[in-house]
């Protein structure tokens, strides 16, 4: 009999769900942001490139 009380109260405890929510909804988020840095990392070294070059090839006069 204690078992099945034992069993039941287990069943019914719903603590480690919002743990488990947590962490899948930081690793979607986590995700998210490597995608993110690697879509916009190519433009942003392509710009920062070309921005360089200008600069180098601007003439400071005294």
């Amino acid at each position: 009999m204690k078992l099945f009380s034992l069993l039941k109260k287990f069943r019914a405890d719903e603590s480690g769900a919002v743990t488990v929510d947590w962490v899948v909804l930081t690793a979607a988020i986590v995700g998210l942001g490597v995608i993110v840095i690697q879509t916009v990392g190519g433009g942003i070294t392509t710009v920062a490139d070309e921005m360089a070059l200008k600069i180098e090839e601007t003439v400071v006069g005294y």
